[in-house]
């Protein structure tokens, strides 16, 4: 990847005959971006980005007006019932080809150089499941708490915020921000003075007028990165209350882990931590999802993102052992096998139900080595 000089640029732009004042305005605009990081790409105007993507400069337009029909394809996916029982559904927000293009070229050009808080282990080069739980490996007292439709409640204004601190002029960060974002319908997570749109006397192209604010949404390539940046200052906020009552902070997407190995911790202390995280988020336009907070003591299991963590390394729970058995199990009786075994389970195909179990077994391999390799072997011979 070549990366922008101003230098190069302005030679070039002389060599074309391009006014000296023009040239000047562009390399300040480039410079100002490359001076936060010199791999990031300066975007001078909506129709530079549609050149360098190859995209359609009326369909950008469009969408960033939002006067074009969704491009999003929404549809949901059931997630494990409430505690109560109740029904619960993931949001998931598939964009259009030529914009699935254009967001995947903002995320690999653009968002892969900028830096998340240290705290957050979701989403960045580097970050696992298995990095989010090591740092609570050991921990005598666990707190853990979820945000609430984390993606969807993170407005267009957050967003714009994240563009315009990686040097991008105000019109083209306006437009990316845009891009990356949906006016989805109105919830009770997105009403209210918030996520209405008050331009005044800033509005400078009226096609570019909405009435709400648009959210992150689930399944743009890049929302992830999108979401981790624009709650920079929360991981700073909650990591400070972590370090004020000697606790380990880390965030991987929704869910949030302090730990501590502070034989002085009670329930007492940590139900004033909760309530200064809740209060944080609350800052930050961002809800606690109750039913989610967990306090774990020295007696209790100790589970983050799936694993254990009262030892000296992260382990497979049991439930997680259990399931990959069965698997097994079912892969190795005559007469069950692969066939019926998918088709027991809910899958269209074998080939489904393989990639599923390689998929179990390749994160067991990655979380204990050696009994990922024996269910390996075990596959091998049944599937």
């Amino acid at each position: 990847m070549t990366m922008w000089r101003p230098q190069s640029y302005q030679r070039r732009g002389k060599e074309l005959g391009i006014e000296e004042t023009l040239l000047a305005r562009a390399c300040a605009i480039g410079s100002a971006v490359i001076a936060v990081n010199p791999a990031l790409p300066p975007v001078f105007t909506l129709r530079h980005l549609a050149y360098q993507v190859d995209a359609d400069y009326g369909l950008l337009r469009a969408i960033i007006s939002r006067s074009l029909r969704d491009p999003y394809k929404v549809f949901r996916i059931r997630k494990r019932p409430s505690t109560v029982g109740e029904k619960r559904f993931r949001v998931i927000c598939v964009p259009d080809p030529e914009l699935m293009r254009v967001q995947r070229w903002i995320s690999q050009r653009i968002l892969s150089h900028a830096n998340p808080h240290s705290a957050s282990v979701a989403y960045a080069k580097g970050s696992t499941i298995l990095a989010g739980a090591e740092p609570h490996c050991g921990c005598r007292w666990l707190i853990k708490l979820d945000v609430r439709n984390f993606f969807e409640t993170i407005s267009e204004i957050a967003v714009y915020r994240v563009f315009r601190s990686l040097g991008y002029q105000a019109l083209v960060a306006f437009e990316l921000t845009r891009l990356c974002t949906r006016l989805g319908t109105k919830t009770p997570l997105r009403i209210g003075q918030r996520w209405q749109v008050h331009f005044g006397r800033h509005m400078v192209i009226g096609d570019y007028s909405a009435s709400r604010m648009g959210h992150l949404p689930q399944g743009a390539p890049t929302s992830p990165m999108l979401a981790n940046l624009a709650v920079l200052a929360f991981d700073g906020e909650v990591n400070e209350i972590a370090n004020k009552h000697g606790l380990i902070y880390t965030r991987y997407a929704d869910d949030i882990a302090l730990s501590t190995t502070d034989k002085t911790f009670s329930r007492t202390v940590a139900a004033k931590v909760i309530g200064e995280v809740y209060a944080a988020m609350g800052r930050y336009g961002l809800s606690p999802n109750v039913t989610k907070t967990r306090v774990s003591s020295p007696a209790s299991r100790k589970v983050v993102l799936g694993l254990l963590v009262d030892g000296n390394a992260p382990r497979l729970t049991r439930e997680f052992k259990a399931n990959l058995r069965r698997h097994l199990h079912y892969l190795g009786r005559p007469d069950v096998g692969p066939a019926k075994h998918a088709a027991a389970r809910g899958f269209a195909a074998i080939a489904g139900l393989r990639h599923h179990v390689e998929g179990l077994v390749a994160f067991a391999r990655q979380i204990e080595p050696e009994y990922g390799e024996r269910s390996a072997k075990l596959l091998v011979d049944r599937l």
